[in-house]
Formats: structure tokens, sequence, C-alpha cells
């Protein structure tokens, strides 16, 4: 029995050239205006449901049953082809490269080849909005769901063409797709991961159900002829032009619609509503552009957007691994918020030239032929002309070095990546630390004591610190605690001149810090640079917590008297947030802020933030982190974000000064001022002489 011929749909081919070139441009230039551009995804994904649907029930129709395996055999033919030369040429690239690319390499692979990439990521914990590291292989998410559904939707649909009008089909589909999205709002209400949602085939599928629901509504396929093409084409009928111009119009707004979503800022926030709204646009515009005689049909169907169209799964396959690469070659770092303009460029050149060379080498002949008429033609090209054998062979070799380096790739993959490497070695310092036994025989008090929780905390007694006998009695608003050994009036030469205040050092029992991953990075270098501070530090923080951690602490009686704040990375920071930590702190404490040090598009504001603060505010300081590892990136993870052993060293004498110049400001400003009075003295003395 005779498979109908799958249906050309006027401009589709276009509105895949768009979808492609959304997804890419976002990914490849992401300080362009395209902030939500991952929606493109969703576009391809209500294209696959409205033709995988429409195909499906033209079989019927014409053969009164669906040949499943006929049907995944051709999806095959489509779609691993392709795929499998990016797996291997990239994974073997990356493996010459080495480092940070080849984490998790092993289950990327793994999930390339079992269509379950988006499963396997999120057990694995990947985050696709993350800018730090990013997977090799992290487009291929929306590939392993398109696979599922074209394993389940078969299945599926006799069950749906049982309701014999099609409005009751119609409202199935789109029941399912409401359920796909309610299911994403109610995972995220319940606490999972905003990746866990994105990725979800069931938190993610109301796109492909929507291209259903449009495939059911449009479904004329008793009347249509096999290989036909479906809109466009000649001229509508008089009764009908003024339909297709109306159609034309409202398509035409749904696609500048469409872009205008994509430009979204932060769309990624609002999960699911903006990969929604995109995917009934694009409902919209196939509906428009399928229509009898639609100009816009027409006008996306144009020979550049055909070309790009046709080749746009080669072009989003190729293009994010080709910029990971290289980015990682050019900056020996991959954050994709701060990919440089030649890099993105040069990836878009490489990505449209190895989808062309595939499209026309590997894909075509796989899918005109199959798998085994394209093995035949290969053979045959061996015992041809010497320029035909010699691309046959460069074929085979090059498959053969790619299944190598492949494996190569897979067994050389670090467990964990640089920047994981250098936070566990500072957790493990941190743990040694706390277990060390203190000069006097008794267990040291935990160097890292986790944050309490906010509610009710449990008062208890203040820990040792020179602040309780240096200090006793209340503290004056706005003094500073001395530094031990600093004298209350510096001392004199014999002429009556002040000498120099000697600087000594904050001990480390006098001083808390609160901090990020590159604090918790650095713990090893700030517990030998201060033995004895109390480092509170991990993941994933940011300023807006600060607070809450230090009230918590000084309710408890556990906050010292000079407090460090490490936790600018992670996000924005405000006056308000900074005024509520600095608030927490006290007027009896001197505050320490380290300005950050990362490829994010927010350090600058964070840093001035923190600068115009400490300017602003008594006991308040600025430890320049920012300054002190700019001119030595080396010494920090692949990130370029978390230092490692030396850079840590690095982080904690920038934090030790800072420390140390606020302690000793008071003898600082004590022994200028005393220079000036000295002076005038001396100057007065002198003016009496003469008379």
């Amino acid at each position: 029995m005779i498979t109908p011929t799958a249906p050309r749909y006027a401009g589709l081919d276009g509105l895949r050239a768009v979808a492609v070139l959304i997804v890419v441009l976002y990914h490849l230039f992401p300080a362009w205006f395209l902030r939500s551009g991952f929606v493109g995804v969703d576009v391809f994904f209500v294209i696959s449901g409205f033709l995988i649907t429409s195909l499906l029930l033209r079989e019927r129709a014409a053969t009164g049953r669906i040949a499943l395996a006929a049907f995944w055999k051709r999806r095959a033919r489509r779609l691993l082809p392709a795929l499998a030369a990016v797996v291997t040429v990239c994974a073997s690239l990356a493996w010459l490269i080495g480092g940070d690319v080849l984490v998790g390499l092993g289950r990327q692979v793994l999930g390339a080849a079992t269509f379950s990439y988006n499963w396997l990521a999120i057990a694995g914990g990947s985050a696709y909005f993350s800018a730090g590291e990013p997977e090799l292989f992290r487009n291929l998410w929306s590939l392993a769901v398109e696979e599922q559904f074209y394993l389940v939707w078969p299945l599926m649909l006799p069950v749906l063409m049982l309701a014999r009008r099609r409005w009751m089909r119609v409202g199935a589909a789109l029941v399912l797709a409401a359920g796909s999205a309610t299911w994403a709002v109610g995972a995220l209400a319940s606490g999972a991961t905003l990746t866990r949602a994105y990725y979800g085939t069931d938190t993610h599928a109301f796109g492909l159900l929507l291209g259903v629901a449009l495939a059911f509504a449009l479904d004329r396929s008793s009347s249509r002829m096999a290989g036909s093409a479906i809109g466009g084409g000649a001229s509508p009928t008089t009764g009908r032009a003024g339909i297709a111009v109306g159609m034309t119009l409202v398509g035409g707004a749904a696609l500048i619609g469409l872009l205008v979503v994509s430009s979204w800022p932060d769309g990624a926030s609002v999960y699911p509503a903006v990969p929604l709204i995109a995917s009934v646009l694009t409902a919209v515009v196939i509906a428009a552009a399928v229509s009898p005689g639609s100009p816009l049909g027409r006008a996306l169907d144009v020979a550049p957007l055909r070309w790009v169209g046709e080749r746009s799964y080669g072009i989003y396959l190729w293009h994010w691994p080709v910029v990971v690469l290289l980015t990682i070659a050019a900056t020996g770092t991959i954050v994709d918020t701060a990919i440089p303009l030649a890099v993105g460029v040069t990836a878009l050149v490489v990505t449209l030239g190895a989808s062309a060379v595939s499209y026309r080498v590997l894909e075509q002949p796989v899918r005109r032929l199959g798998a085994r008429g394209a093995v035949r033609a290969l053979g045959l090209r061996l015992r041809a002309t010497p320029v035909r054998r010699f691309g046959a062979i460069t074929v085979v070799a090059a498959g053969a070095l790619g299944a190598v380096g492949t494996a190569a790739a897979v067994a050389a993959a670090p467990p964990v990546s640089s920047s994981e490497a250098v936070v566990q070695a500072g957790l493990e310092a941190l743990a040694e630390a706390s277990a060390a036994p203190a000069p006097n025989g008794t267990p040291t008090p935990p160097a890292a004591s986790p944050t309490p929780p906010a509610a009710s905390p449990t008062p208890r007694a203040p820990e040792p610190s020179a602040s309780t006998s240096a200090a006793p009695g209340e503290a004056v608003p706005g003094a500073l605690p001395p530094a031990p050994g600093v004298a209350a009036r510096p001392p004199r030469a014999d002429d009556g001149r002040p000498l120099p205040p000697v600087h000594t050092p904050v001990p480390g029992d006098r001083i808390t810090a609160v901090g990020d991953s590159v604090m918790l990075a650095s713990a090893g270098g700030l517990l030998d640079e201060r033995p004895g501070m109390q480092i509170d530090a991990a993941v994933s923080r940011s300023m807006w917590q600060g607070g809450e951690i230090v009230q918590t602490l000084a309710a408890q009686g556990a906050l010292r008297d000079y407090v460090v704040i490490g936790l600018g990375t992670n996000g924005p920071v405000d006056d308000e947030e900074l005024q509520t930590l600095y608030d927490a702190v006290g007027p009896e404490r001197c505050l320490v802020l380290v300005n950050a040090f990362a490829p994010r598009d927010w350090i600058d504001g964070v840093n001035t933030e923190l600068t115009s603060f400490a300017a602003t505010h008594p006991r308040v300081a600025v430890a320049d982190w920012s300054r002190a590892i700019a001119p030595k990136v080396d010494l920090l993870a692949g990130d370029q974000i978390h230092p490692g052993p030396t850079g840590g060293a690095v982080y904690a004498d920038t934090v030790a000064g800072a420390l140390d110049a606020l302690a000793n400001r008071p003898a600082d400003v004590g022994y200028r001022a005393g220079m000036v009075h000295w002076a005038l003295a001396q100057a007065e003395g002198r003016a009496l002489d003469a008379r």
C-alpha cells in the first residue's frame, strides 16, 4: 500500500526560516534585541504538530490506516543523519579542546542517541537559562521533545478520530494544550525548577498540541490530491479575495507580534506565558499562510527564506555547538550572555556552511534513497572515477574519525567542571577548619555555620571575640571597633611630631563573612589569611538574601565586629538591599562589601552601586576584588568567575586589605590630624620667635 506524498504547505519553509533565525540570533548575539528568542523553538513545535498531524490525517484518509513503521522510518531518515554528523564532529572537536566543555558529555551523547536529552538533562541538574558553562549539545532538548511526540502521537490519533465531529477533535487538542500549559504553571508553583518546566515534554507540549488543533481545524484531506501544494498558488476567486486579504492582514499582524514577543525582556521569568503567546501567534500565521491564494504564503516563500527554511533543521543543530566551541577557542570560556561579536559572526558563517554541506551530502541522499540505498551509492562511488572515489573515501574517513573522536571525548570527560572543583575545595577547607582543635584543646567553633532559619531564631551566648574584651560597654554609634594594639593617642617623637601608627591586622575571630560561591571557592585562602574567620557562603546567593542572613546571625549573638559581604555575582544590586544589610549590621560594627568580577552584563552596575554606597555611609569599605583579579584571569576557573587556589589567595588578600584599612582608619585620621596640628604649632612657634 503506497503512502501519500507529504503535501507542501505555502509559506511554511519561510516560517521555519523565521523560527531558526530567531533562535540563532538569540544564541549567537545575546546582547541584541531578541531577549526572548528562545520562542523560536515554540514556532518549530507548532509547525511540527501541524505538519505531522496533517500528514497522518491524509494517510488515514487515503489508505484507511496509519502505517506506524513507515512513519517512524521516515522520521529516522529525516532526523538521524544530520544529528549523527553534528554529534560526532563537535564531540571530536571538543575532545581536541578539552577542559570544561567535556563535562557531562557522555550523558549528552546518550540523550542525543536515545532522544531523551531533555529528561536526562533534568535528572542531571542542568539549567537551560544558566549563562555559565552551558552544555555542548544543550539545544538537543527540543529535538527530544519532538521525537517523543512523534513516537506517541500516531498511537493517540486514532483515539481522537473516534470523535465524529471536527470541532470535538479540535476541542480535545486545545484542552490537552491548555492542560500542558496549566501543568507547567502548577509545576513551577509547587517548587519545580524553571528548567524542569521548560524541558519537560509534559509541560512544554502546548505548542505541538496547538499545531495538532490547527491541523484538525483545517483538515481537508479527503479532497486533496497527494503531493499537491496547499495555500499560495493562483489567485483566489473573486468571492474569496476578501477573505484572503483579511487572512493576510491578520497573519501579517501575528508575524509582527511574534517578533515583538521574541524581543520581550526576560521572557523566561514568566514561563509558560511568553512561549504560549508565541505558539498562538504561530498558529495564526500558519492558518493565514496556507489559506487558498494567500499573499502571505507567497511572501514567505521567497527564495532566500525558503533556502534557509529547507535547511533549518541542520542550522538549528549546528549553531549551538559551533558557537560554544568557537567561544572557548577564542576566549577560554563560554558564557552565553557574553559572546564576542566576531565569534558570533564566525559561528553564523560556519553554521550556514556546515548545514548546507550536510543537507546536500548527507541528509538529502539518505532521505531520498534510505540508509541502505545511501550506503550502496557510497559503495558505487568507491568503484567510480578517482574524483568520486576521493569524495567517498573522505566521507568514510570522516565518519570513522568522528566515531573514534566521540568515544575519546566521552572517555576523557572530567567528572565535574573546574568551577565546581574549586567550590568543592572551598567546602572541604571549611569542613577541615571546623574539625580542627583549637590551641587549648577544645574544638574550634565552626568556620562555616549554616545559615539559621529566619523564623523564631533561638538566642545564644555570643562567641568569644576580641570585641568582648577590647571594647567593653556600649558602643558609640558611628565609631569603628578599634583594631587591637592601636593606641587611642598616637605616640610622638621627641619634637612632638606624631609618629605614623602601627597598623594591626584584624584577627579572624572578629570577622564574619557572608558570601556566594566565589567566597566559597576562596574559603581556603580566607582561612589561611585570617584563621578563625566565620564564613557562611553558599552557591547562587544574591544580595537580597544578605540582610536576612545577617539579621539572623545578629539575633543569635553570632555576628562579629567586622562583617564581610560578597554577594554581587548573581544579579543586580540596589540601594534598598544595601540599606537593609547596613541596618542589619548595626552601628557598632564595620561592613566590607566585596565587589564582583564575572562576564555578566550587570557586574559594572553592581560595582558602581557598591562604591557609591560605601562613599555615603560611615563604617563601610569596598574590597576591590574586580581590580585585583582583572589582570590575573588565568587564576580563575573555566567560567572566569570562581578563583582557584592562587586566585583564592588574591581574594583573601583583597578582603584582608580592606578590613585592615577600615579598622585602622581612626588611627590614620588621627595621625593626619595630629600632623596638621603639629605643623600649625611649629609655624606659630616660628612666627613668635620671629617677633
